[in-house]
């Protein structure tokens, strides 16, 4: 009896553990998020584990290293940066949200609209910029000599027919000088700020197809795994969708 006693237990621990999945999350909107979907995944024997980081090191090195299982943290570019600076080989389980850059003015309502010789502000750090220039490539204004290169700047604008003057300032200020230029690109965060809704105000916005969407990432080994499956599929449930866009109004938006 002792003996079956004991085996039922190891079973029954094992079983627990079984259905651990411990993620790594910077505080807002990411573990937001996982917390969100932590009851729907326990219903399904899944304990997901939500074990928050304010830098954006460990969370790869404990994954990695198989401390962690996943994390949930970063988009594309950075998680190919880390991987080739570290020789780290993690991969990319599925895209959530992404918290998006936008085309805003003050002095025209589309595009289409704006005129010949137009002064267009755009951030001056490397990855905004790169933004502000894919965006606008997409959006038709420019064409860039590689739009698949995030890392673009205005030397590498091949085409620009309506000669627009690039002016390049620090993304926390632009949206002090929107009234002065044609056209300014911000980042949402800065835009709600300046009392700008990302979802009626902004002109042209990154979408769900854009290299910055913030992705789970787990390791080759465990990225198919049942219960990462199962953490994929609840962070793209309509109830996640309705509560990223109620919560955070546009500040961050689905990718699915």
């Amino acid at each position: 009896m002792k003996k079956l006693l004991a085996v039922a237990a190891a079973v029954a621990a094992f079983s627990v553990h079984a259905g651990d999945l411990t993620v790594a999350a910077t505080p807002v909107p990411h573990a937001e998020i996982l917390n969100f979907v932590k009851p729907q995944l326990e219903k399904e024997g899944v304990n997901l584990k939500v074990k928050e980081f304010t830098d954006y090191i460990q969370p790869n090195v404990q994954v990695a290293e198989k401390r962690l299982d996943a994390n949930f943290f970063q988009h594309q570019p950075y998680l190919d940066e880390f991987n080739k600076a570290k020789g780290t080989h993690l991969v990319s389980v599925t895209g959530v949200h992404i918290e998006p850059l936008g085309v805003y003015s003050s002095k025209i309502k589309k595009l289409d609209e704006l005129p010949s010789g137009a002064t267009v502000v755009i951030p001056n750090d490397a990855t905004n910029g790169g933004r502000a220039l894919l965006l606008l490539d997409k959006a038709g204004v420019i064409k860039l000599k590689d739009n698949s290169n995030i890392l673009s700047t205005v030397k590498d604008v091949a085409q620009n027919p309506k000669n627009v003057k690039f002016r390049e300032l620090e993304a926390a200020t632009i949206p002090r000088v929107l009234t002065q230029v044609d056209i300014a690109l911000i980042n949402t965060n800065y835009a709600l700020e300046a009392k700008l809704n990302p979802e009626q105000d902004a002109l042209a916005i990154e979408g769900s197809d854009s290299p910055y969407v913030n992705i789970l990432v787990a390791r080759p080994d465990n990225k198919d795994s049942e219960d990462m499956k199962k953490l994929a599929a609840a962070l793209h449930s309509p109830e996640v969708k309705q509560f990223i866009t109620e919560k955070y109004k546009g500040a961050v938006v689905p990718a699915f």
